[in-house]
């Protein structure tokens, strides 16, 4: 006779998760502010072109980096809270918008980096909205 394993043994589906509370809270924080350095330090050496490096350039660094980074982690506390469309929508907006915003940089027309970041944000969210599709129920409760 053949029975389920019951629930509350600890048998978990999926895959399991091997990092502990501490290094879950540290990435929340660590992964938006090495992305947001990484990103203010391009947008800088694209606005200066390859010349030199001045106070101001140095500057538009940092504060590109800050706001990366305080708009990274808005998206990733309150994009979750949304229904799967917005969810998907919010997080491709924002990676269309960093994309755009670093063409900008180079010097080219505003058009071309507009049209540049609506293509990054088709293509993100199409990903997003089928990971989320597949992997949630219609009230965004997760399936697996």
């Amino acid at each position: 006779m053949a029975h389920a394993a019951p629930a509350s043994r600890g048998i978990t589906r999926g895959t399991p998760d091997v990092f502990s509370e501490r290094v879950h809270r540290a990435a929340r924080f660590g992964i938006p502010v090495v992305l947001g350095l990484v990103y203010g330090y391009w947008a800088a050496a694209n606005r200066r072109g390859g010349g030199e490096i001045t106070g101001w350039n140095i500057l538009f660094g940092f504060v590109t980096a800050l706001t990366f980074i305080v708009l990274c982690l808005a998206v990733a506390t309150f994009a979750p809270l949304l229904k799967r469309e917005l969810h998907s929508l919010v997080k491709s907006a924002f990676a269309g918008a960093a994309v755009g915003f670093l063409y900008s940089q180079t010097g080219e027309s505003v058009l071309r980096s507009a049209v540049l970041g609506l293509v990054v944000t088709a293509g993100v969210f199409g990903v997003f909205f089928y990971r989320y599709y597949t992997r949630e129920d219609g009230a965004g409760n997760r399936l697996r």
